[in-house]
């Protein structure tokens, strides 16, 4: 692997990305709010595993996976260019194995994941809260 960064004029609108409260994270959590769901930001659920928010009521820790970072299947990059490419490939399958790391952990822990899509929430965060309803619903039983 290449020993740093290489900076480039296409990636400069990735410098200083936010990791918290996105538009989508926002918008997903007015949503659920809505529906009359309370939740808590960012709390950790097991060591080293903190949701973008969690239901603590249902057990329920929600993750909102950007696209691009978390490599979904419909809009993240097959393939990478530039001096660069190997470190992206690196950075994005470390995310993932992040991601399923802690998807286990909060499991271990007796929280249930749910894990929604940043496009799921930009095309229609109605459905992507009910996602989140319909998932309190099987931990209330």
């Amino acid at each position: 692997m290449p020993e740093g960064w290489t900076q480039t004029v296409k990636g400069q609108h990735l410098r200083g990305r936010r990791t918290r409260d996105t538009k989508p994270e926002l918008a997903l959590r007015r949503a659920v709010h809505a529906l009359g769901l309370r939740f808590r930001v960012h709390r950790s659920v097991a060591p080293r595993c903190t949701p973008d928010f969690v239901l603590p009521r249902y057990r329920l820790a929600v993750f909102v996976d950007g696209c691009f970072w978390h490599g979904c299947p419909e809009h993240s990059p097959t393939q990478f260019r530039g001096p660069n490419a190997e470190r992206w490939e690196h950075k994005l399958l470390t995310n993932r194995e992040r991601d399923r790391r802690n998807n286990q952990a909060a499991e271990m822990a007796d929280w249930q994941v749910v894990r929604v899509w940043e496009c799921e929430i930009r095309r229609d965060v109605a459905a992507a809260a009910e996602r989140v309803l319909a998932a309190t619903r099987s931990r209330d039983g």
